[in-house]
Parts: C-alpha cells; structure tokens; sequence
C-alpha cells in the first residue's frame, strides 16, 4: 500500500502523564521561580504541570497554594493545602501549612488538631510545636503555650520562640521571668534589636527607667531607624523633661510610621510639656484619628484643654477617656477640677468620691480640699486637707513637688484664717 503525498496525516493523541517522573517534570522550574518570587509566571508553570498530570501534582499545588496565601487569598490557600494533603496524608509539611492557614483564619482549635496530627509523623520538628504554641496562646491556655514553646526551644532556638515564650509570661503579668527568658535569647542573638527593645520595654513597666534606657540605647545602634525602640526611648526622654531631644527622635520615626497614634500622642504631649498648646492639640487630634478609642490620648488631650481653660472640651475629652477606662482614678479628678471650672459643685464633689473610692492620694484629698475651701465648705475643706497631711507623710517622698507644697501652705493659711 502506498500512501498519497497529499493525504493528511494520521490523527495521533499526546501520551498522558501519569509516571512520578512525568509530575514531577517542572518542579525544578516551579522551584525556581517561587523562590525568585516570579510569581505570575511561577502560577502559569503551575497550570501548566497541573494540567499535564491532571491535577495530581503534589509540589505544585502546594506552592500554588504558598502564593495564594502571601496573596492574601487564605481560604483558597487552605483547599489547595487540604488538596496537596489528600494527595500526601503522611506529609506533615502539608499538615503543618493546613494548620498555619486555620490559624490565620482565626480557628486555632483545629489548628491545634492539625498540628496533633502533624506531630505524628515528625515528633521532633520545632516549627509544629511553635506553631501549637501560637495556637494556644490564642486561646488563652497560657501553660499548654509554655510548655509548647519550651518543647520547641529545646529541639531548636530560635529568636522568635523566645519572644512569643516572653509574651506568655508577659501576658501573665510574670514580667521578671520574661525578662530572664529575652535575656537568654540575647546571649543566643546578641545583636537582635527586637530582643533589645522588648526587654527595655518591660524594664519600663517595672520601673527601671535607668536599664530600660540602657537596652533601648543599645537596640538604636544596631536599628536607629526602629519606630518602636524610638517611641520607647522617647517616653523615658519625655519623662525626664527632654523634650527636644524627645522630639528629634519622633522625627525619624514619623518617616517610618507616619500614621501611628502612638507617636503622634508622644509628641502632642511633648509640646505640651514646652506649653506649646496649639501644637499638642492638633498632634493630639491627629492620633484621635487614628485611633478613636485610645482612651489616653481622650485624657491627654483633656488635659490640654483644662490648661488652656477651654473646659467644656476639657469634660467633654475627660467623659471620653472616663468611658473607655473607667478604672483611672485620676480621670475623675480632672474631671471633678473641670466640673467645679463649669460650676457644677455637686457633681465635681460626686466625681472626687470616685476617685478616692478607687485610689487615695494625697493630690486628689488637696484638689478636692481646694474645691469645697471655694465654694465655702470650709468644714469638709480641713477635713480632706487633713487626710491630705497623713497621706504625704505616709508616702515618705524625700521632695515632694514644690508647686504642690506651695498651694497646700496658702490653702493652710486660708483655713486657718476663715
């Protein structure tokens, strides 16, 4: 038989992929793209291989699954990664990014199930137990948190499962014990500057100004630039009434974070220590915006207020903060000082009673001393400036405020008199 020169050619079907070698192909490719992060052309190599082996590729439907998660695309990440699971149950890498997408899905309870799962087949692999970790911590089960973080310490250290290890103890209020466990991690990575600033931070919550500054100063010559460790070390310059240099700080870190309500209520109150008030109510007015339930900056921006004796702003910020924070003693009594401004005698004395109920100090018994001498309760007014006396002796300050001292002697003088 012969076959005409004009006649068309057999029609021929293109092989199906079904050897391992065959789904496997293009990984190399898929590979190298990924970590380039070419990621358009990485997905079309992805359909691409899917295609050939009809879906059945394991490796590209778990990186597919990757991009769609930096993507944004979480719940389209998490089928893909339940799809490379069927395909391979025993693989607890695929276990582990089913798990890491239930957690950032807010389903922590069967992430931890996942990652039990998981822990079946590697034992000994401290990202599942740093992950479990995260999980509980989530919810709560700080001592399951513990002891997983400290399971996977002690498999691998790593910088970030100290700092979530601190963060337990932190959120327990065991502020010592996270400051030995972030000191260790600093012997492990002695130039980390979030360790740095994050053992500064706690020094500042207990107190120690002098060590707190001395760990932030460090973390800023490793990372001058952090909006964090600056915040942090600008509060303690603000503290002790550097305001300057406090504010060429904020400078730098109002490049980096130009919308943090934290920052802009550092410097709003920064101007207000140099009596610039204009200044510290816009910046103070700016943070508002960005953070309309930050109870501290509603007080502070109350406080600019008061001074500039514009005091139905005053008591409107001071109810704001008051009911964002109703456990702040002293928002009462600048409320109550606000109050007595607007002439609403009664319910600055009902607001000086709930200050005192919460806390007693012997500024509050004088501010509320001042009011009722002003409104002729002379009676009440030497009762309280008496309590007064006994707290500021109980306190054993070496030198109290000069200011405060000044004004008990004139309202001493005062009541003697009347």
């Amino acid at each position: 038989l012969t076959m005409s020169l004009n006649s068309d050619p057999p029609p021929t079907t293109q092989p199906q992929a079904t050897s391992e070698s065959d789904k496997e192909r293009l990984n190399w490719l898929i590979h190298q793209l990924y970590v380039r992060k070419d990621y358009d052309e990485c997905l079309k190599v992805i359909e691409e291989q899917l295609k050939l082996c009809s879906g059945l590729c394991e490796y590209a439907i778990y990186i597919k699954a990757l991009i769609m998660r930096q993507r944004g695309k979480i719940s389209l990440s998490l089928q893909l990664f339940q799809a490379a699971t069927m395909l391979n149950p025993t693989n607890p890498s695929n276990l582990k990014q089913v798990g890491r997408s239930l957690y950032l899905l807010g389903k922590q309870k069967d992430a931890i199930q996942l990652y039990n799962e998981a822990q079946k087949y590697a034992p000994k692999d401290w990202e599942i137990w740093h992950n479990k970790g995260l999980c509980m911590l989530h919810v709560k089960q700080f001592d399951s948190a513990e002891e997983c973080f400290v399971r996977a310490n002690s498999l691998q250290k790593h910088d970030s499962t100290y700092i979530q290890l601190g963060r337990v103890y932190t959120l327990q209020e065991r502020f010592q014990e996270a400051i030995d466990k972030y000191s260790e991690a600093l012997e492990f990575s002695p130039e980390n500057p979030e360790l740095m600033t994050t053992i500064g931070l706690l020094y500042l919550r207990i107190g120690d100004n002098f060590k707190a500054f001395d760990f932030l100063g460090n973390s800023l010559s490793h990372d001058p630039t952090n909006p964090k460790t600056i915040l942090a070390a600008g509060s303690v310059m603000q503290d002790h009434s550097e305001m300057d240099v406090a504010l060429s700080k904020y400078r730098v870190a109002a490049v980096k974070t130009p919308n943090s309500a934290q920052l802009w209520n550092n410097i709003g109150m920064c101007f207000f220590g140099k009596q610039n008030y204009v200044a510290a109510a816009a910046c103070l007015k700016r943070a508002l915006y960005f953070a309309p339930f930050e109870w501290i900056i509603a007080y502070n921006l109350g406080l600019v207020f008061l001074h500039t004796e514009q005091y139905a702003s005053a008591f409107h910020y001071f109810s704001a903060s008051i009911n964002l924070k109703p456990d702040f003693a002293s928002s009462y009594v600048y409320l109550a000082v606000t109050l007595a401004r607007l002439d609403d005698f009664q319910n600055a004395c009902s607001a000086y009673e709930k200050a005192l109920e919460m806390e007693s100090d012997y500024v509050f018994e004088l501010n509320y001393a001042i009011t009722l001498f002003n409104h002729n309760q002379n009676e009440a007014a030497k009762l309280h400036f008496q309590e007064f006396l006994k707290l500021m002796e109980a306190s054993g300050e070496e030198h109290p405020d000069a200011a405060i001292l000044d004004t008990a002697q004139k309202l001493q003088k005062q009541l003697e008199s009347g």
